[in-house]
């Protein structure tokens, strides 16, 4: 069978690969004094809270599980517009925010809608690998840029214009990123956003962690640029991560007014609308219980932040930005490593899964700048647990 050249142009994800080993590993040690930790997967260990859940069993119990608009109950896409308004002081029209099943088909629609083949999109080096890949799969080429930690490993819009080449169509940018939790500052995204749109191109954002923000400095979203810079602006979000709802499948895409016919066909073709019970229970995600509930939680993941990374760095796993959102500490594993005699951080996550019965994810899956060098840590897990894992870190790296 012929397989088509944009599936093998599409790398394994080693998340995943890894999270298989290690679940793996995990059956034998289930029933020992010392079960596997999984502090490797992108997840929240929270779920949805109880409005939520109850709406959505209302939804089903009422009957309402019938297609919705491609785009999105218009209830629900007024909510989040009201809640950009509220929390970042940004003026999203309703009809600009497409809801969409989860963020990755959000960037999927965006990727179709906006890339044509050899086009190229610029990318910051380390960064999440699916983005890349939703470039690729629309037959354009993700150009990854590397990053110091100086820059927060982040994109500068001196990086930008380094970078810009006459078949480069745009930018895709994360603010908080995954795997280093750190942020473009908002004045340095209106600089690039400015160069980016001053030359016809498009300027993709992955927010899917904005809620999860700890410092003001950072937490803005780019929808709230002044004037026509941030309504050019392609917003990519979730009800994954601060709304802890991943296996529902619901984020949404706020887009250029003109944009949004040509997404809604799109969307129309490929995916009909998304989970009609989702979205009824998203609703429920504005109320303000909820919302109180998700600042709870989202002080929780900064005392963990707060905790476990300079427990980290006394290890000799240095973390080089302190994160200033999500749930990840990105860590030089190099000395951590040879303390173990092992080499490179895929080694070391193999070896940590068998000698402390501890899962992370090393650096290969997020770019081509000294992936081997770093590891990815997810503090989304109880702070009991972080405390157990930092034990096991002492005592295998004493």
């Amino acid at each position: 069978m012929k397989i088509a050249r944009r599936a093998q142009r599409i790398e394994p994800f080693y998340v995943m690969e890894v999270a298989k080993a290690a679940s793996a590993l995990a059956q034998e040690f289930a029933h020992s004094d010392r079960p596997m930790i999984f502090l490797n997967i992108g997840e929240p260990d929270f779920t949805a809270p109880p409005l939520v859940q109850e709406a959505a069993a209302r939804a089903i119990s009422q009957g309402n599980t019938q297609y919705t608009q491609a785009t999105g109950l218009p209830a629900l896409r007024e909510r989040i517009s009201a809640w950009y308004a509220s929390r970042f002081g940004a003026d999203v029209a309703p009809g600009r925010i497409i809801v969409t099943a989860g963020a990755s088909a959000a960037l999927q629609l965006a990727c179709l809608a906006l890339i044509e083949a050899g086009d190229e999109i610029l990318m910051p080096d380390p960064s999440y690998p699916c983005n890349r890949h939703f470039v690729s799969a629309a037959e354009g080429n993700a150009v990854l840029v590397p990053t110091t930690a100086a820059e927060r490993f982040q994109l500068t819009r001196e990086k930008v214009e380094a970078a810009w080449q006459p078949q480069t169509r745009g930018v895709l940018l994360a603010s908080p990123s995954n795997p280093t939790g750190t942020s473009i500052a908002p004045e340095e995204l209106q600089r690039i956003h400015e160069f980016v749109h001053g030359r016809g191109g498009i300027t993709l954002i992955d927010e899917i962690y904005l809620g999860l923000s700890y410092e003001e400095h950072f937490g803005h979203s780019a929808l709230a640029m002044p004037g026509e810079l941030g309504q050019s602006v392609i917003s990519i979000n979730s009800f994954s991560k601060y709304f802890n709802m991943t296996g529902w499948r619901l984020g949404w895409l706020v887009v250029p007014e003109a944009l949004a016919p040509v997404i809604e066909r799109i969307a129309q073709n490929l995916f009909i609308c998304p989970s009609t019970v989702a979205q009824h229970a998203a609703l429920a995600c504005f109320e303000p219980e909820s919302l109180q509930e998700y600042e709870r939680r989202r002080a929780e993941f900064k005392a963990r932040r707060d905790y476990f990374i300079p427990e980290l760095n006394r290890l000799g796993l240095t973390v080089p930005v302190m994160p200033d959102g999500a749930f990840y500490a990105y860590a030089d594993c190099t000395q951590a490593a040879a303390r173990l005699g092992v080499s490179g951080s895929w080694d070391f996550a193999f070896d940590l899964m068998k000698r402390a019965h501890l899962a992370v994810t090393p650096g290969r899956d997020f770019g081509h700048a000294a992936p081997e060098q770093f590891v990815r840590f997810s503090t989304a897990n109880s702070m009991a647990q972080l405390h157990e894992a930092v034990a096991r870190l002492k005592a295998v790296l004493a």
